[in-house]
């Protein structure tokens, strides 16, 4: 196999190849079957090492149809003809909600944002997750408080959430994306004042970025972008006058970290155990935070 095949194209000496399905990509990962490079989007999780899809979809060189033995992820997840599928979804939702916010007013926003306990005129009574409206916790993870704000996380999500969906699998990134969102929403409700309202889906995606370090470490890959973006959504994070419910974001971050180590470093014998048990634990903490506060307010 010539240089160009092989990489892509002609490398310096002491460059990386490139995914040769995504030129733009360096990867130090090679299909074990054809030997081209495959980004971390590209790889399909093999019983020795990763195949790239061409040889995922060429079977399996046994003899036995390519649906004998399901091709998988990294994490474990199924190879599915659109790696980005629930992304996109999840950016309709977020859209479609928002629309919903423009066309009904604050009336609506008012209903579903995350607030602990207080009167809402709009409302014309006492509102709030302690009220038993624990709706909220989930609810408020699709609403968005400007254009802006929604244009940011809908580009962070599609930047950060499709390679991860691919390297996941479409149930365990929707498990990461709900959970660390509901990770966000708990801590902000812990901690923030009762009668501090909260929205934004700003606490899954931080999730997205804590899980998207840990794959790419795991990956010995470059972490050096998403670290630098992460250190840059900090700052203003934690910078005066942007009026930023921190608690949704370290929550969010913590959380993806967690899920996602337990995702991307569970042993294959006992995966499914690991990951979900993993999914469990951050969600049964959630829920202690939740009635713990409740009980604080009531």
């Amino acid at each position: 196999m010539d240089q160009a095949a092989a990489g892509g194209g002609p490398r310096d000496a002491g460059s990386l190849p490139v995914c040769y399905r995504h030129p733009d990509r360096e990867t130090g990962i090679r299909c074990t079957r054809c030997e081209r490079p495959i980004c971390p989007e590209c790889m399909v999780d093999a019983s020795v090492g990763f195949q790239c899809p061409a040889c995922v979809r060429g079977g399996s060189g046994t003899g036995h149809a390519p649906d004998a033995a399901r091709p998988r992820t990294l994490a474990g997840g199924g190879v599915t003809a659109d790696p980005r599928l629930v992304t996109k979804i999840l950016v309709g939702l977020n859209l479609a909600v928002f629309l919903v916010q423009l066309s009904v007013g604050d009336s609506f926003t008012n209903r579903f944002e995350l607030i602990g306990r207080a009167y809402v005129p709009l409302l014309g009574g006492v509102e709030g997750i302690a009220e038993g409206q624990y709706h909220r916790l989930l609810t408020a993870m699709f609403l968005h408080g400007s254009y802006l704000h929604i244009l940011f996380n809908m580009f962070s999500l599609w930047w950060i959430g499709g390679p991860l969906e691919a390297a996941l699998g479409r149930a365990r990134y929707l498990a990461l994306y709900v959970l660390s969102g509901l990770a966000g929403s708990a801590l902000t409700y812990l901690i923030a004042a009762p009668n501090q309202p909260s929205l934004g889906a700003s606490g899954a995606i931080f999730g997205l970025f804590g899980a998207t370090a840990v794959l790419l470490r795991r990956l010995n890959q470059d972490m050096r972008p998403v670290i630098a973006l992460l250190v840059i959504n900090l700052i203003f994070t934690f910078s005066p006058g942007f009026n930023i419910a921190w608690q949704a974001h370290i929550g969010g971050l913590v959380a993806g970290v967690v899920i996602g180590y337990g995702m991307v470093h569970a042993p294959r014998e006992r995966r499914a155990l690991v990951q979900y048990g993993t999914c469990a634990l951050v969600l049964v903490i959630c829920v202690g935070l939740t009635l713990l506060r409740t009980g604080q307010l009531t």
